[in-house]
């Protein structure tokens, strides 16, 4: 664990530096929010406007080491920046472009995960938006465990605002049903 953290410190120190506002989301975001589970890697969110990618994408990669031979030119077609810390734990770096994900990365805030290493993470609300919009069965898990945690907590307008046009653009009907079912479990249960 303490190399994941060591890993995201750097990419953070770094976007910082550079001034390239970001989050972290995935499993280091859900070892706040949620219910803990192994991570191998840091991911996370950097805000790059459309037609801004190539400088942000320069910047990074003289920095880092890219997991894959035509890294550039993976990240320019796909959005996705994948790369190594320098202690070699693997990082994929979204660049963020839409309006969600500035709103995404406006609402982070820091948190303590160490007495040495305070991170910048997605909400919790963002963190279940995220993961009902990618809708793989772990992500589910995740958000089982996030809403058991955070139940009393969760803005659930913001939930749902954000979440439907984005289950919308990706056109799938099931995402916010299965979201409020979810939900609702939880909390019969709590």
């Amino acid at each position: 664990m303490t190399e994941l953290l060591d890993a995201a410190f750097e990419i953070q120190t770094r976007l910082t530096e550079g001034a390239h506002p970001f989050c972290f989301i995935g499993g280091l975001a859900l070892l706040r929010w949620g219910e803990p589970r192994l991570t191998r890697n840091v991911d996370a969110t950097i805000l790059c406007r459309f037609g801004d990618e190539e400088e942000l994408i320069d910047y990074i990669l003289s920095l880092y080491q890219a997991r894959l031979k035509d890294a550039r030119t993976f990240a320019l077609q796909n959005r996705v920046l994948l790369i190594s810390a320098t202690n070699g734990i693997p990082i994929d770096a979204a660049l963020g472009g839409l309006p969600y994900e500035e709103r995404c990365i406006d609402r982070s805030s820091a948190f303590s995960y160490s007495p040495t290493r305070a991170l910048r993470t997605c909400s919790a609300e963002d963190l279940i938006i995220l993961k009902a919009f990618a809708s793989r069965p772990q992500d589910w898990v995740d958000i089982h465990g996030v809403i058991i945690r955070q139940h009393t907590h969760l803005d659930w307008q913001l939930i749902l605002q954000e979440l439907r046009p984005l289950a919308a653009l990706k056109e799938d009907e099931t995402i916010v049903p299965r979201l409020l079912d979810l939900r609702d479990d939880v909390e019969a249960s709590v």
